[in-house]
């Protein structure tokens, strides 16, 4: 039977639930974005938290809400990396056998850290909607629990904490960009800032390279989309075959989206580095990308932007800031 669409009080019980195995991450200021923008800018440092991404507050929502059955038996997810380490993360944590499938694209550093957290990886099909297949005959070969990553009643709630947390810290927040994938993230904190304060203006940011979720709200239905490399690959893959939640859900609470280039999130990734100390992958540096390249108009007064993840590889941004100075 379907559950119905989280509420704010689903957020409560879901920070209430994960408290004790996920970090209240700090809101800190951007000098210089506030100086460009001529707005006060404050990140939100998702890629602080454990596991090094936003993930961690869904994962350990709905693994804590399982009947002692389906413990036992273990869960299964699909993931482009975070959502799988931070599934394997909080399996091991309450001591769950986990499988995650991924496809032979995702960063090789993500999937050595997945398997070290102990949980099995699937990698077959060279997209992540192949390696989705992959997983759910697996979850009906073994009885599986399947961790969706995104549409899901406590993954939203969980990510939801994170706008929770944000009214809290600034209370005068006017606006809030949040990076869009398959809209846990954005269903979550949307959700939750619009119901404690509705005048809060809510930014989805997608990569240019198959924004599924951007495509799909346009004309109402699920879009298949070609998933091509980006810099934002944990914003890569499409929504499933079906949606119960998040299309519904950022349609409703997200008043607009915009996309960036590969070149602006190579920008964002670089400044968040270079001027804030901060290491961004590019999935979580598109709503710095979006502030640098003014497509937020008007930015708000009072801007936080969600840095969704850090999980990026030491080569990649040696490689972007050689890139960018030369």
């Amino acid at each position: 039977m379907q559950k119905q669409a989280p509420s704010l009080v689903d957020v409560y019980l879901a920070r209430r639930r994960i408290q004790k195995n996920v970090l209240r991450t700090p809101l800190i200021e951007s000098i210089i974005l506030s100086k460009r923008t001529g707005s006060s800018v404050y990140i939100k440092l998702e890629n602080l938290q454990k596991t090094g991404s936003f993930k961690l507050r869904g994962a350990i929502n709905k693994i804590s809400s399982l009947e002692p059955e389906a413990v036992e038996k273990g869960v299964i997810t699909v993931s482009s990396g975070n959502h799988g380490l931070a599934v394997s993360y909080a399996a091991q944590q309450l001591r769950i056998p986990a499988y995650i499938s991924v496809s032979t694209a995702t960063a090789e550093h993500k999937v050595a850290a997945i398997r070290d957290l102990g949980s099995q990886v699937l990698m077959e099909g060279t997209t992540y909607d192949e390696a989705a297949e992959v997983a759910d005959q697996k979850r009906k070969e073994l009885d599986l629990t399947m961790v969706h990553p995104f549409d899901d009643p406590y993954i939203i709630a969980g990510q939801g904490t994170i706008g929770v947390e944000i009214v809290e810290d600034l209370p005068e927040v006017d606006t809030v960009i949040v990076p869009l994938s398959g809209g846990g993230l954005m269903s979550g904190i949307a959700m939750a800032l619009k119901t404690i304060k509705p005048s809060i203006r809510v930014i989805g940011v997608s990569m240019e390279h198959g924004p599924a979720m951007v495509e799909s709200i346009k004309v109402d239905r699920i879009v298949e989309v070609d998933e091509q490399p980006s810099l934002a690959d944990a914003l890569v893959g499409g929504l499933g075959s079906e949606n119960h939640y998040t299309i519904r859900m950022v349609k409703q609470y997200m008043d607009e989206s915009v996309l960036v280039s590969e070149d602006e999130i190579a920008a964002g990734m670089v400044f968040a580095l270079d001027r804030d100390r901060q290491v961004l992958e590019g999935g979580g540096a598109v709503g710095i990308a979006a502030l640098l390249a003014e497509k937020v108009k008007p930015p708000g007064n009072h801007i936080v932007v969600v840095a969704s993840g850090g999980n990026a590889s030491i080569q990649t941004l040696i490689e972007l800031a050689q890139k960018l100075r030369s």
